[in-house]
């Protein structure tokens, strides 16, 4: 999803984060420790008790609060969105730990993210693919989060400004796409890129009603099936005019 980061956060995370990692680390620990429980409460969604070994450690390793304005820096792992700028959020850690699992992220896959947002969701894609194109519509989301994403060592996520509703179909084929922004319907594009076998997480529905988060799995002949996977809020898929 989205973040806002200027110079001063960046000035800021630069003096503060050695002074309080330890205190991160605990608190990260604790957010995790948070998410798998809900995780186990939510198994009739989710289909499994737990999370892959792979999708733990992504979220153990990802420091959130890199990710998160100053001002939000107090927050970052607490187990909620959180605003970035410009009307954007940073996902639920929860909500982004249950797409990432249902991804079935493997070692060497390559993956399409669409809304990079402040870059988490890619950092803990990157942490498990291969390879992560990730696409922002909002210009200096864009460009903040490709220049974070570089500073932090994922040099394997590229980013991208602009509509993602058309992919990225030099790219493809893709081994799994997100979509961290609702939409109407399934952009064709996108299904077009996704690679036989692969999936897709998608949430579908309109602003300020009812939506769902949607896994489209497309089978080996090309044929599509889906299926509601639980109720979500995100923000808008917003296109270019």
């Amino acid at each position: 999803m989205r973040d806002y980061f200027v110079l001063g956060a960046f000035l800021y995370f630069c003096c503060s984060f050695s002074v309080q990692a330890g205190e991160y680390d605990v608190l990260r620990h604790k957010m995790v420790e948070e998410v798998l429980a809900d995780v186990a409460a939510e198994v009739s969604y989710s289909g499994g008790s737990t999370l892959h070994s792979d999708v733990v450690a992504a979220m153990q390793k990802v420091e959130r609060h890199l990710f998160v304005p100053a001002s939000q820096t107090s927050n970052a792992y607490l187990n909620r969105p959180l605003p970035i700028g410009y009307g954007q959020t940073i996902s639920q850690p929860l909500i982004v730990a249950m797409m990432t699992d249902l991804m079935q992220v493997k070692d060497g896959d390559k993956i399409l993210e669409i809304g990079t947002g402040s870059g988490y969701q890619a950092a803990i894609l990157a942490e498990i693919a291969k390879s992560v194109y990730s696409i922002e519509i909002i210009r200096p989301l864009g460009k903040q989060a490709a220049k974070r994403l570089k500073s932090l060592g994922y040099n394997n996520v590229e980013v991208r400004v602009g509509d993602g509703y058309y992919g990225w179909p030099e790219a493809s084929p893709f081994d799994a796409i997100i979509v961290t922004a609702a939409a109407s319907h399934v952009p064709p594009p996108l299904l077009k890129q996704l690679k036989p076998g692969g999936r897709m997480l998608i949430p579908l529905g309109m602003h300020f009603m009812t939506q769902y988060l949607m896994l489209v799995e497309k089978q080996m002949d090309g044929s599509v099936i889906s299926r509601q996977i639980l109720p979500v809020r995100f923000v808008p898929f917003t296109r270019e005019h």
